[in-house]
């Protein structure tokens, strides 16, 4: 038995209908060619379909079988074409975005609440970029977009430059580190270092600081939570170098300190990473403004 989509269509239309006349105008096609349809329809199945002789023309038991595979088939398959038609016209697609910014997490959802407002029709993830090596994964189109510090050059990879950011020592204003203008790699000797359990190639501190001057902290303690941190850090288990825009709302505190890194202070960029092809597709483009400007709001609060 050979079946088509265009098999359970017309079975479909014909018991929606009640007869082959308005079937075959839902279908828009001839009565007669409606009929050898349903003829070849029947000798593919080895059955008749349907009650001859009934008015309303009804299904065999035969036919009714044949239906309820319509009607649970068409369905996926009328969504799906729908979803190819949202991807040809560009208003569908997937956005799987990779982090390999622990604290990235701060600016990233209400870009990402602007964009589904924007793009309702997009199908959006996030996945941590810790636990995977987010580029290769991007080439291998696991994911759509990687947000990093640390552009490569990569065949059929954009490096979107987003926004720039200070790497910001925080610590308790009752620390002894609290009555310098700046702190310096040496700084840390003394000190338990608070930070994302995250690997040191990916922390600010040690790539632009720490290990440049081969400086090892005391003590090294590791937390998820950046509200975490600063609980630790306001109570004097130890000190923390965060993103500016994570320090946004400390840095008028009186519990807290905040200080550059060295008297000149430290500057990263963040850029996103695309398929060279889906960078200007238009909800690519949109993503990628919103990430240009949306925590650029954050750090000036």
């Amino acid at each position: 038995m050979h079946l088509e989509f265009r098999h359970l269509r017309t079975i479909r239309a014909i018991h929606e209908a009640g007869g082959l006349a308005r079937a075959a105008d839902i279908l828009h096609i001839t009565q007669s060619a409606l009929s050898h349809q349903v003829k070849g329809i029947e000798e593919q199945c080895g059955v008749e379909l349907f009650v001859r002789r009934s008015k309303p023309l009804r299904l065999s038991a035969a036919g009714q079988k044949l239906l309820r595979l319509a009607e649970r088939i068409l369905p996926e398959i009328e969504a799906l074409e729908e979803e190819f038609r949202g991807l040809r016209s560009g208003k569908a697609g997937r956005l799987h975005i990779a982090i390999e910014c622990h604290a990235c997490f701060e600016w990233l959802f209400p870009v990402l609440e602007a964009f589904r407002r924007a793009w309702p029709d997009v199908d959006v993830d996030i996945r941590p970029g810790l636990a995977f090596d987010a580029l290769p994964a991007l080439l291998r189109e696991d994911v759509d977009l990687v947000v990093s510090s640390d552009p490569e050059d990569l065949g059929g990879v954009d490096f979107t430059p987003l926004f720039d950011y200070e790497p910001v020592f925080v610590a308790s204003s009752s620390h002894p580190l609290a009555a310098r203008p700046f702190v310096i790699a040496e700084d840390f000797r003394d000190e338990t270092l608070i930070t994302y359990p995250v690997e040191r190639s990916r922390l600010d501190v040690f790539t632009e600081l720490l290990l440049p001057a081969r400086v090892e902290p005391r003590a090294i303690r590791q937390v998820e939570l950046t509200a975490v941190i600063l609980l630790l850090v306001v109570s004097n288990r130890g000190v923390a170098v965060l993103p500016d825009w994570v320090l946004r709302e400390v840095r008028t505190h009186s519990d807290f300190v905040t200080r550059p890194l060295t008297a000149a202070g430290v500057t990263r960029r963040l850029y996103a990473a695309t398929r060279s092809e889906d960078t200007t597709r238009p909800f690519v483009a949109t993503v990628l403004r919103l990430m240009r400007t949306e925590p650029v709001k954050l750090q000036r609060r």
